[in-house]
């Protein structure tokens, strides 16, 4: 079977997805040799913006080099169809990974964070909100395990307006991931990116997202008005610590969320997995209390077995003992100042008795 040649290079393979804009295909380089993916733009699309947003999204990519952002390799118009040539990501998207398993292990959730958020902060660095981060444009590498960020097809750049690009009373991403700031019609910022990476961690944790609802309308509402559920309800093995930071990530003022390359080093680092602190060795310090008399050597020829078992008795002393020495000397003094003083009287009488 002949297979269609794309701008005589790119061999176009099986079919990879389809999404609003355009449709993605296996392809070959025919011209170096490997396998690449090429995503070609609808050519039924009524969208008059759809080409712009097609030529913007090849501008970002490129304009991006980093080991979890999917890079970009050529673009150009192949029959009046534009089309874009992107590096080949051999494995699934998370969105698949939800469908077979339904939640996934915490430190796979945390790894795989720690590699969007990294990336995520590569673009903020270049000044590039991706806007739309969900599940299907996460996709994990299986022969590396690294997690690619993809579909930079509603990117923008921070310095530039979107106005151009959206219809009017139209708001351009997935609602179920949608920053508040958002859903209140505001400009989207990196930390519109962190909001939804933060609802995209929530449902690998807990299976389901922190809001949802089938009305499009109060599910924006949810956003802005509702509390997201602490994730440890249903995941009680889930550490205190990734709660708190996974909460920090979906509050609702943009100001109030930790910046994506916070969130790689969180999620990177040990300080996610709650772990106890050694506490700091105490220094025993000496009771204060009478110095303790050293213990009397033993006598000469004394054996040493004996020395260690031999104890001293002391004996409780008696009441007799137990009375002070100015006590028994004091009785005698008492009679005899009682007879000098009888003496004394006696005498004072006499004398007395011979004046009258």
């Amino acid at each position: 079977m002949v297979r269609v040649l794309v701008a005589g290079r790119y061999r176009l393979g099986e079919p990879l997805g389809r999404g609003g804009m355009g449709e993605v295909l296996q392809g070959f380089d025919e011209v170096l040799g490997r396998q690449v993916a090429v995503k070609l733009l609808l050519g039924d699309d009524g969208d008059d913006s759809a080409a712009t947003r097609f030529r913007m999204e090849a501008q970002t990519a490129a304009r991006l080099n980093h080991p979890n952002v999917v890079a970009a390799y050529d673009f150009g118009e192949w029959e009046g169809r534009f089309y874009l040539v992107m590096e080949l990501v051999q494995g699934p998207s998370l969105a698949a990974e939800l469908t077979a398993q339904g939640t996934l292990p915490v430190r796979r959730v945390a790894a795989l964070a720690a590699q969007a958020a990294s990336g995520l902060a590569a673009a903020h660095r270049q000044g590039v909100v991706h806007r739309d981060v969900k599940p299907g444009n996460l996709m994990v590498d299986t022969g590396t395990g690294a997690l690619k960020i993809g579909d930079f097809g509603i990117a923008r750049f921070v310095d530039e307006t979107s106005a151009g690009l959206t219809r009017a009373g139209q708001i351009v991403g997935t609602s179920t991931y949608l920053a508040p700031e958002r859903a209140l019609g505001r400009t989207a910022g990196p930390e519109s990116d962190v909001y939804a990476l933060g609802c995209v961690l929530y449902q690998l944790l807990v299976g389901r997202p922190p809001f949802w609802s089938e009305n499009p309308t109060t599910l924006l509402y949810m956003h802005v008005d509702s509390p997201p559920v602490p994730p440890r309800g249903q995941r009680p093995d889930l550490p205190c610590a990734f709660e708190t930071f996974l909460l920090r990530m979906l509050a609702k003022q943009p100001e109030d969320r930790p910046s994506a390359q916070e969130a790689a080093e969180f999620f990177g680092g040990e300080a996610w997995r709650d772990r106890p602190q050694p506490l700091p060795q105490a220094r025993q310090e000496p009771l204060p209390g009478p110095a303790v008399p050293p213990m009397p050597s033993a006598p000469p020829g004394v054996p040493p077995a004996l020395q260690r078992e031999t104890t001293t008795t002391y004996a409780l002393p008696s009441a007799r003992q137990a009375r002070p020495a100015a006590a028994v000397f004091r009785r005698p003094q008492l009679v005899m100042g009682a007879l000098a003083g009888v003496v004394v009287f006696c005498l004072a009488a006499m004398v007395g008795a011979v004046l009258f």
